[in-house]
């Protein structure tokens, strides 16, 4: 049977998605094949948006489809406390528990020796830059803890040494309800290492 160019296409398209197979994404485009032509020109018509509306805000990194992101322009906002994230979802996943007040600085990712991803290809000047402008008075650093989320929160915590502000790290440790047979090393010592008196 010949090969229809134009739905393999499509399912190479999908199989960029990061922890998509090719199976799926077979099984994705077989999927588009069947919707209805109403259905395609919404589904194209919302990739097109995100390609056109959605660019990331000047002042912080998050993505926003207006000129500046919703929190940078939110006056109740802390200016004075910034958050630093590898990753616009990593933000998101924090203000979904609706507490933290401060502001946010997206990196656009994490220094990675073996990705070939040096300092200077992530935002830490601009974070530099806006500590120093702004008079900043903390910054959260709330890379992942991996080692490259470590070495990330190392490197930027030396860079802020000279600026006599506050610069702190998300505590880790033992999930609740989980066990300890089950935590591994990394996690198992950040829990140590960040015990408090009971």
């Amino acid at each position: 049977m010949k090969e229809l160019r134009s739905l393999t296409e499509l399912a190479e398209s999908f199989s960029k998605l990061p922890g998509v197979g090719i199976k799926s994404a077979e099984r994705m485009a077989y999927s588009v094949l069947r919707m209805s032509q109403e259905d395609r020109e919404d589904f194209v018509k919302a990739i097109n948006d995100v390609s056109t509306k959605i660019h990331t805000c000047p002042i912080c990194g998050l993505y926003t489809e207006e000129e500046r992101c919703e929190i940078c322009l939110d006056p109740t906002r802390n200016k004075k406390i910034i958050c630093v994230v590898s990753d616009n979802k990593d933000a998101l996943a924090i203000e979904k528990m609706k507490t933290f007040g401060g502001v946010y600085h997206v990196l656009g990712g994490v220094i990675s020796a073996s990705h070939g991803i040096g300092p200077e290809d992530l935002k830490i000047k601009e974070l530099f830059d806006k500590v120093k402008a702004d008079e900043v008075e903390e910054v959260i650093i709330a890379t992942n803890p991996t080692i490259d989320g470590e070495t990330t929160a190392l490197f930027i915590s030396k860079m802020l040494e000279s600026l006599n502000i506050s610069v702190t790290r998300l505590g880790y440790g033992l999930p609740m309800g989980s066990s300890l047979d089950y935590a591994d090393a990394l996690t198992l010592s950040k829990a140590f290492e960040g015990r408090k008196k009971i």
